[in-house]
């Protein structure tokens, strides 16, 4: 395998363009989706995209992708800070994820600086804005080419 891997977004990513500008920047999520599958196109890795407000959901694709995919680029949002099911989810995984976030999760409310998912993945980018998903997938490729 080691060419497919999936990017997973968390609860309100579907409205990225639409809120908070100032944190997310106002590329939409389509837009995203798709300069994502281009970039994977480019560098010969095979990319689906996954979202869902809803944690179990997120908890199920997680646990399938053991048996499709070679890697996760996951952006959790909220679910990062709250999500004891994720983190174990993605803690079973056992092949390389990587933690996104669009703004620095750092730089926020206090709440935010906590990840629960931050102990069990391979690396992580954040405050990057939407380019750290390219930069995540070229990490990705380059991860499962054994190049990094």
């Amino acid at each position: 395998m080691n060419n497919k891997i999936i990017i997973i977004n968390g609860p309100n990513l579907n409205l990225l363009g639409e809120r908070e500008q100032s944190q997310y920047g106002s590329t939409t999520f389509d837009q995203l989706k798709e300069n994502c599958l281009k970039k994977g196109q480019e560098i010969g890795l095979e990319v689906e995209f996954a979202q869902s407000n809803i944690e179990g959901e997120l908890v199920n694709i997680i646990q399938d992708a053991r048996k499709t995919y070679d890697g996760i680029i996951i952006n959790a949002a909220g679910f990062t800070h709250t999500s004891v099911a994720i983190r174990d989810a993605l803690d079973l995984f056992k092949k390389p994820v990587i933690e996104l976030h669009i703004s620095n999760i750092y730089k926020r409310e206090e709440f935010r600086h906590k990840s629960l998912i931050s102990n069990v993945v391979s690396g992580g980018i954040f405050g990057l804005g939407v380019e750290g998903y390219i930069l995540a997938i070229i990490s990705l490729q380059k991860t499962l080419q054994n190049e990094n």
